[in-house]
């Protein structure tokens, strides 16, 4: 009798295995998706950072910021910005007589498997294939 409950049994561990291994998988390539994307924004946030930095010395132009913004993209692995996509304000008035310098980027981040997965989560656009736009800002006071 023992045998014959081990005989019926043998196709329920391989519905296991096939109801689990897709979970196992999405947890996974969830993990690296979402990890590549918080690096992504780490590498934004410097960008910025670096190019507010330079923004507020004196005798450097907007062009200047940008490059830098794009050298730092590049060093860090992303793909380099247009100038539409990368902010330069200067002289924003903050409390008292001070001003400061604001660096924004803009940057378009497509998930490499997740991205239906994202796009229910995240609707922001009707195409299903457009990537997420990723924003980093920095301000910064001018001395």
């Amino acid at each position: 009798m023992f045998m014959k409950r081990l005989r019926n049994q043998k196709g329920a561990a391989l519905l296991e295995a096939a109801i689990t291994m897709p979970i196992l998988l999405l947890i996974s390539v969830g993990i690296f998706e979402f990890g590549r994307a918080y690096q992504t924004w780490q590498v934004l946030t410097n960008a910025s950072r670096e190019g507010a930095r330079i923004a507020v010395l004196e005798g450097v132009t907007d062009a200047d910021v940008r490059a830098r913004v794009n050298q730092y993209l590049t060093i860090g692995g992303l793909a380099t910005q247009p100038d539409s996509n990368i902010l330069v304000a200067r002289d924003v008035p903050l409390t008292g007589a001070s001003t400061a310098s604001t660096v924004g980027i803009n940057y378009p981040f497509q998930f490499i498997v997740l991205n239906p997965v994202v796009r229910l989560v995240a609707p922001t656009d009707t195409k299903t294939g457009a990537p997420i736009t990723m924003q980093a800002s920095t301000l910064m006071r001018n001395e």
